[in-house]
């Protein structure tokens, strides 16, 4: 069993509803990345920013963008991860793909961004996942979904969060305060992926992409479009949990 995680956290601009230029844009990121990695995770929506007019999006750029981060996966022999604008049953859908060469999953957001009318737009997820990937145990979620502890709640003894997020700069600090708390209160490592500059329609994003240690420490962090790295161990987190024992002290309840 895998003892360490290496994952790349790319942090960058969107064109606006451009999935071809996108790709474009994170194939040079991707192929940038020289050194062995076993996840790379995109932004948000990464193919298209945080769009509420998914009709814009032909229906034909989703298998366009599976197949290219099946390629990838391929190529760099690691997980590509991140959303896109997906639709099934006539219904669309902020769907995180988690493509691995070994195979694929999915997770669609389950708390939909009222306040930009994402509710209106998108289907809202009802199930968690939890997916096993190179002898790690990970939860995979999307943006709006980090400020709701109760859903994140590690009853399943995961490793890692991944959050994928479009985060607007003017609330940044709630992104910085949660990701933190994410980590300690489940004692896993959490990552979270955001985008950098402004969308079209005025929202500047800051990215303050970052990954968390179980102990809340972070491991890493940037303010600028780059490439970010981090290494998980196995032994970080069965040394903390064995050692501080908080999760064995954690409220038992039930979900209606």
């Amino acid at each position: 069993m895998a003892k360490e995680l290496t994952v790349a956290l790319i942090q960058s601009h969107l064109i606006w509803e451009n999935p071809e230029a996108n790709r474009a844009l994170f194939s040079e990121r991707i192929d940038s990345i020289s050194d062995a990695v076993d996840v790379i995770i995109l932004p948000e929506m990464f193919t298209t920013g945080f769009t509420m007019n998914p009709q814009n999006v032909l229906f034909e750029e989703k298998s366009k963008t599976i197949a290219w981060m099946q390629e990838w996966a391929r190529k760099k022999d690691a997980a590509i991860v991140g959303s896109i604008v997906d639709s099934e049953e006539g219904k669309f859908y902020n769907r995180l793909w988690f493509v691995a060469p070994e195979g694929m999953s999915t997770y669609d957001k389950k708390h939909t961004f009222t306040l930009a009318g994402e509710d209106k737009v998108y289907h809202p997820g009802t199930s968690k996942v939890i997916l096993e990937y190179r002898g790690f145990t990970i939860c995979p979620m999307i943006c709006y979904d980090l400020r709701f502890p109760v859903w994140a709640r590690n009853v399943e003894g995961y490793d890692a969060l991944i959050y994928v997020a479009n985060w607007p700069k003017p609330r940044i600090s709630a992104w910085d305060t949660l990701l933190k708390a994410r980590a300690i209160e489940n004692m896993a490592y959490c990552i979270g992926v955001n985008r950098i500059g402004k969308d079209s329609s005025g929202h500047e994003y800051s990215g303050h992409s970052a990954v968390y240690d179980v102990l809340g420490n972070p491991l890493a962090y940037s303010e600028k479009e780059e490439i970010l790295y981090a290494t998980l161990t196995k032994e970080h987190i069965d040394t903390y949990r064995n050692k501080l024992r908080f999760l064995e002290d954690r409220d038992e309840f039930s979900l209606l």
